[in-house]
């Protein structure tokens, strides 16, 4: 198959349909064969997975749902190898191998170094990452080589600089996160540009805020095109950009499959306004905002107290938008027994080891947010 996928929408298998939704691991692998059938069934062969997905079983579902049942030739498969599992040179094919094992194929289309920030790549240039790579795919058991960012233009362009043998990058980019100090989405993409490598998005719709939008920001939207769901609007703006190669959206349910393949399938890039009104929505979105997670889940496996951050995350956003707060807002008992299920902390009981900052992709002040949430807590 061709470097870059004939149709722009990857499937991304971090945010997988669930049986119990208080379980990372319990994926509904029947509906989830049903979306990959579907998915290809359309023309889409990207799939996107990544080691510790799922609580690591998102891989084991690939191979259930995917690998299992599809010719090799008629999809791709991307994963990842994050430094948090490295501590010696060895572990790097141990890891490898058990990818292989677990997707059950025996070549990656597109194969990955995770999350790399200032930190994490340290442990890839002590561990030679960069070059391991490489013989990975001289040997014909990776195709292309990249790595997923999380961190500023400046450490981006050094490590473009640095290793140009890099076919593409994997940024998060959104409407949301276009001018964001935190993130810099437009700023990164501005580098890949330059290096001329691809970009692969991730986070297009920034973890589900931007599928479901405070009515003054998606009314901006349906004076243009009722018909059009909100989360269309954030994939076809990083789709629209040049240098965009493909878009990941991590889809949970068939639903969100049939919409995104709808408008994708035959995309047409928005128009300059268009693009401009995304930009005005996001910025309607910020003002309301109140801690920027994506729910990506990164910090959850190592939290000592299981607290559910991104779901205390969530509730405290949607409940704190400006169109549904009340003032001296305070959270309602009600609303959250399900998340001490099974033995999980509340936001009260983080103790500030740091865990969760230390892998948070956004490096968001967890703790903080945490406290914040715990204070209105009744």
């Amino acid at each position: 198959m061709e470097f870059r996928p004939s149709k722009k929408l990857g499937f991304g298998l971090m945010r997988m349909p669930l049986l119990d939704e208080n379980n990372e691991a319990d994926v509904d692998v029947e509906q989830v064969k049903e979306m990959v059938d579907k998915f290809l069934e359309r023309g889409f062969t990207y799939f996107d997975t990544a080691w510790m997905y799922h609580n690591y079983k998102s891989e084991d579902v690939v191979k259930l749902a995917l690998t299992d049942r599809h010719p090799r030739d008629s999809y791709t498969l991307a994963t990842k190898l994050h430094a948090e599992y490295l501590k010696t040179a060895a572990d790097r094919d141990k890891i490898f191998n058990e990818q292989l094992r677990k997707t059950g194929v025996e070549y990656f289309d597109y194969y990955l170094l995770h999350a790399v920030d200032k930190d994490l790549l340290e442990t890839y240039e002590k561990l030679d990452c960069f070059n391991w790579l490489l013989e990975k795919k001289d040997a014909g058991l990776v195709r292309h080589v990249g790595f997923s960012f999380h961190d500023t233009p400046q450490l981006l362009d050094e490590v473009l600089t640095k290793h140009p043998e890099v076919e593409f990058v994997q940024l998060m980019i959104n409407y949301l996160d276009w001018d964001s100090e935190w993130v810099q989405s437009r700023q990164c993409y501005e580098v890949a540009v330059k290096h001329k490598k691809p970009v692969v998005v991730m986070e297009p719709v920034r973890g589900g805020t931007l599928a479901k939008l405070p009515a003054d920001a998606q009314k901006l939207f349906k004076d243009i095109d009722p018909a059009m769901s909100d989360a269309s609007w954030a994939i076809r703006f990083v789709a629209s950009l040049d240098n965009v190669m493909l878009v990941l959206s991590g889809m949970s349910s068939l639903e969100q499959l049939e919409d995104n393949t709808s408008y994708m399938q035959d995309f047409k890039p928005l128009t300059d306004d268009e693009s401009k009104t995304c930009l005005k929505a996001g910025r309607v979105v910020i003002s309301k905002l109140a801690i920027p997670c994506t729910g990506c889940s990164y910090c959850t496996s190592g939290c000592p107290m299981k607290i559910k951050i991104p779901r205390y995350f969530r509730l405290y956003n949607e409940n704190t938008f400006d169109d549904l707060n009340i003032k001296n807002w305070t959270l309602e008992y009600s609303d959250y027994p399900d998340l001490t299920d099974d033995g999980c902390g509340k936001a009260s009981d983080c103790l500030a080891c740091g865990q969760c900052e230390s892998v948070c992709p956004q490096h968001l002040p967890v703790i903080a947010n945490l406290k914040k949430v715990a204070e209105h807590l009744v």
